[in-house]
């Protein structure tokens, strides 16, 4: 393997940067992971439980408008209930700032590519209003911190989350001889019962993958053995003990008594599902299809699952794996940048000054950022499910996504920049020594700055790392 400093910011990292020298090896890329997170201290985005803060100021909200009706505070109460929907909106544009800025300015893109990674592998989004804008507070909260750890303790992070319990509807399942069951038959005349998806999620998403040694029957106890755990907008996760279903479940074959020992068997029936062989061949798949290509080298991705089984699922020993092997040095650039990571890595390039975005309203950030992204096919925390967002070049590489590229870098920077770079200057500090004579022929061709810059954003090559 021959370790290419440029080529390890595009393709592992957030894209070039004139502010920020390329790592020196793979040692560099791995020490930065355990170090302190800098990113996150310069701009920080609250956790879960700020989001939960901002539901329950909603529901209150809700709750008064409701009340009021047919009376004289209706008004202000519907006033209120606005200004709650707004200040949200508001925290949204915040914290998306905020994640743009991380991947603009820090010096350790590695991290941040995995967050974007493991955030889209565990996708949750919020399914009412009051919970609406809750994704990226859950993985500030589920995700980053666990990155570095085995995968079994980022699993049950973001299994347990109120928003993934929330998005998968586990906050609705109940086993069907609990005794909550049972009390609500005796009391209100209804069933309630199981709901299965966050257990075939876990198995077919999150751990074993599409395909993989389960069955129905080992989605149906898992899910039995998933009854207990819910959320409120009060008190966020709790096990509670009467929802479970009472008894064992036995899931690939594993016994497990959450009646006798609650939370902690499920907690190990998903440190089980993360050990499992099969969660290594697809989690290992997967990393290679992001970091390299949609098809990616077979040995590579044997040498990632087998570093997985190897060290029971040690995240920092599979992504020394990763750097190690020379597939992943492959010269060619073979994925195209999703919509965000297109517009973090063209700001990065530009070296775009912080205050510049953050002086943004929340108008004007819908304006440069979020509705180009969602026209480039990337609607910001809500892709299509809970599969996340596609990996295959040619969900991107559409008509209106490129001609939305094309705008976007042709008009949005010079808006936001008093000074744009030299065109030749910008060239070097976005592709390095990928800056061909034919671009910089186009570049010190181009009759503005403003129109240089945008066609060395529009590059093929820019567009993929």
């Amino acid at each position: 393997m021959r370790f290419d400093p440029e080529l390890a910011e595009i393709r592992f990292g957030c894209g070039l940067s004139p502010r920020h020298a390329p790592p020196k090896g793979p040692d560099e890329m791995l020490t930065a992971l355990r170090a302190p997170d800098r990113a996150a201290q310069d701009w920080p985005i609250p956790g879960f439980d700020g989001a939960l803060a901002d539901a329950r100021a909603y529901s209150a909200a809700r709750r008064a408008r409701k009340a009021a009706i047919g009376s004289p505070l209706f008004d202000v109460r519907d006033k209120d209930l606005k200004r709650q929907r707004a200040r949200m909106r508001d925290h949204q544009a915040v914290w998306f700032t905020q994640r743009l800025l991380r991947c603009i300015t820090t010096s350790n893109g590695f991290r941040e590519r995995l967050t974007l990674f493991w955030a889209d592998h565990f996708t949750a989004q919020g399914k009412i209003a009051a919970l609406r804008y809750g994704a990226t507070p859950y993985v500030e909260s589920a995700i980053r911190p666990n990155i570095a750890a085995r995968f079994e303790d980022l699993l049950i992070a973001a299994v347990t989350s109120p928003l993934m319990l929330h998005y998968l509807d586990q906050h609705r399942s109940t086993g069907p001889n609990s005794r909550r069951a049972g009390r609500v038959a005796r009391r209100q005349g209804r069933v309630v019962g199981l709901n299965e998806n966050l257990a075939r999620e876990v198995l077919e998403l999150h751990t074993l993958g599409v395909g993989g040694p389960y069955g129905q029957q080992d989605v149906r106890q898992l899910a039995e053995l998933f009854t207990g755990m819910i959320y409120n907008i009060e008190d966020g996760f709790k096990f509670a003990p009467g929802w479970a279903e009472p008894g064992a479940e036995v899931v690939l074959g594993q016994r497990y008594d959450a009646e006798i020992t609650g939370l902690a068997a499920i907690k190990q029936a998903l440190r089980d599902l993360a050990r499992h062989p099969a969660t290594a061949d697809h989690l290992a798949r997967k990393l290679a299809v992001h970091f390299t290509r949609d098809t990616p080298d077979p040995a590579l991705v044997a040498h990632l699952a087998d570093r997985y089984r190897a060290t029971s699922g040690d995240l920092m020993q599979v992504y020394a794996s990763l750097l190690e092997h020379p597939a992943a040095w492959e010269t060619d650039l073979g994925n195209v940048k999703p919509p965000f990571a297109y517009l973090a890595s063209a700001c990065r390039a530009l070296a775009m000054p912080p205050a510049a975005l953050t002086k943004l309203s929340r108008p004007q950030m819908n304006r440069f950022f979020l509705r180009p992204m969602q026209r480039m096919g990337q609607r910001w925390e809500f892709s299509n499910g809970p599969d996340g967002w596609p990996e295959a070049d040619g969900d991107w590489i559409t008509p209106q996504g490129l001609a939305e590229r094309l705008r976007w870098c042709m008009s949005v920077p010079v808006q936001l920049m008093e000074t744009l770079p030299a065109p030749l200057e910008a060239l070097q500090d976005a592709l390095g020594n990928r800056a061909t004579a034919q671009l910089r022929f186009v570049a010190s061709a181009a009759e503005t700055e403003r129109e240089a810059v945008g066609l060395i954003l529009a590059a093929p090559a820019f567009q993929r790392r």
